[in-house]
């Protein structure tokens, strides 16, 4: 874990917290990512359910990052990033691989009932912005983010 203090224009000292995590792109890996992300969101401040809910929305973001920009490679890289800082959390999603279309990312209907497809309803249900920005060189940034109550 990295500590950072920002000073903000009021002249208050921000003080930011960061946990980094690499991991492979091999579905066996997702636990050690729920591992990782459970206890820094529960010690956050965040209540068990809406926790929970952060956890499996981080999950599927992995889960569709080896599915769709992987296509199931289990050899590359997921590089995840989560940064406490004052009232806010932000968890960043890095991938190398094909870069996402983010007009097209657009939640299913509820109404077509079908099995898969809902990662995307889901996160945009349990964070307040999800973003995606293919501007880098290669891949994917997904920046989620959730005021604290």
């Amino acid at each position: 874990m990295r500590e950072e203090a920002r000073v903000t224009k009021e002249g208050k000292e921000l003080q930011e917290e960061t946990v980094s995590l690499a991991v492979p792109s091999h579905p066996k890996y997702l636990y050690v990512v729920r591992s990782a992300v459970y206890p820094v969101l529960s010690s956050a401040g965040f209540s068990r359910s809406e926790t929970r809910k952060m956890v499996l929305a981080v999950d599927e973001a992995c889960s569709n990052i080896i599915k769709h920009a992987y296509a199931g490679d289990t050899t590359k890289t997921i590089w995840l990033t989560l940064t406490l800082g004052g009232d806010r959390l932000r968890i960043e999603l890095r991938d190398s691989g094909k870069k996402v279309d983010a007009g097209k990312i657009a939640p299913r209907d509820l109404k077509d009932i079908r099995p898969g497809g809902l990662g995307t309803h889901f996160m945009n249900s349990v964070f307040d912005s999800v973003q995606y920005d293919t501007s880098g060189g290669e891949g994917t940034l997904l920046t989620l983010t959730k005021k604290r109550s």
